[in-house]
């Protein structure tokens, strides 16, 4: 069952294009699609090599869903194209379309949408029921046994669980051997406590059939998680598309920056071979490519982990002052209010306790450049 793959722990964590030596399965280049004076999807291009796991992340209504109901065939793009391999699946300008049940494109739905009549084996077998009897049975039995529920074969949806309804789904999916696979959510619908081995299973599960995968999510924890690259959409515009680390650490935009985990944002003034903050003065060092005219503003990105508060002798010497404190377990995230207004946050180990309200210095402790932005 299992064929080449091309997972990240092969790939460079900073490129930002899919494995050059993989082949493109899937590519969509100008994808448009409207609601009456709406645009949900605009100018929307990329590609899918095989073997990965691209994940659509971006908040409700950024377009994420329509971009993969285009690609299964269940919405009609407006402008542009969809290929699959040597297939074009869409093109409105050439009048090409090719209906879903022709895509060759497995689905797996947030809601699980199985046949409460069938049981788990007929679930799964659904999707191949034109092959012979015992071809079928073979693969609905490999299948229950790579989700590990094939003591559950003769279970019905009503009596199983709601991560084992998930894997029945994906078992379902995967029955016909599809080119790729799109997952919508789809573990949206299980308890907080269950998503996180749901992600790691299920990704185990794709690994091993060697599947290229497309997983929509506004989850970005599960995104950077499970992914081999992420693109990040907004605004029905794919606003960056690259490794999960390369998103996180070298964002190109103040939104990307902000919906991927907690970011501030400390405004900066160029002055020779540093920049002037409301922390102290910073080396250029510290900024990668920062070749901008004294006097400019920039926005330097900062995380909780690239800053230390120190409580500060008086109000006079301090930097701003703790506002929030929140307990993490292991650490403690206290956010602080700088003299001039910005807001930034600082991550303490759990035994480091401050007072809220109190003033502060803070130190940049990153041993790594940090990211900018122009205003």
């Amino acid at each position: 069952m299992s064929r080449t793959t091309h997972r990240r722990s092969d790939a460079s964590p900073t490129a930002d294009s899919a494995d050059a030596d993989a082949e493109t399965v899937l590519a969509l280049s100008g994808i448009t699609k409207t609601y009456g004076p709406e645009t949900a999807v605009d100018d929307l291009s990329m590609s899918v090599v095989d073997g990965e796991i691209l994940a659509l992340l971006g908040p409700s209504g950024c377009g994420k869903t329509t971009t993969l109901r285009m690609i299964a065939g269940l919405e009609r793009a407006d402008a542009g194209t969809i290929t699959l391999g040597d297939r074009t699946l869409a093109d409105p300008d050439a009048g090409a379309f090719v209906p879903p049940e022709e895509h060759d494109i497995g689905l797996v739905f947030q809601d699980f949408a199985l046949f409460p009549h069938l049981n788990a084996a007929e679930n799964v077998a659904f999707g191949i029921d034109d092959r012979p009897a015992e071809e079928r049975e073979a693969r609905v039995a490999q299948l229950l046994e790579l989700v590990g529920l094939d003591d559950h074969a003769e279970h019905y949806p009503e009596e199983l669980s709601g991560g084992q309804k998930q894997r029945i789904a994906l078992a379902r999916s995967l029955a016909p051997e599809p080119d790729v696979l799109l997952l919508d959510e789809p573990l949206s619908n299980l308890d907080v406590a269950l998503r996180v081995s749901m992600r790691e299973e299920m990704r185990r599960i794709i690994d091993e059939t060697g599947v290229t995968a497309i997983w929509v999510t506004h989850d970005q924890e599960e995104a950077l998680s499970i992914a081999d690259r992420v693109g990040v959409m907004n605004d029905g515009r794919l606003q960056q598309i690259g490794r999960p680390e390369r998103i996180f650490e070298r964002p190109t935009s103040r939104f990307v920056a902000s919906f991927l985990g907690q970011a501030g944002f400390l405004t900066g003034r160029v002055d020779g071979d540093a920049v002037e903050t409301d922390i102290g003065r910073l080396d250029a060092a510290h900024f990668p490519g920062l070749d901008l005219p004294d006097g400019t503003t920039i926005d330097v990105l900062v995380r909780p982990d690239d800053l230390q508060a120190r409580p500060a002798a008086d109000e006079a010497t301090a930097d701003g002052r703790l506002t929030q404190r929140q307990y993490q377990g292991p650490s403690f995230v206290y956010r602080v209010e700088t003299t001039e207004g910005d807001s930034i946050h600082c991550m303490h180990n759990h035994t480091e306790l401050f007072d809220v309200g109190r003033p502060v210095t803070v130190d940049v402790v990153a041993d790594h450049p940090l990211q900018w932005f122009e205003r």
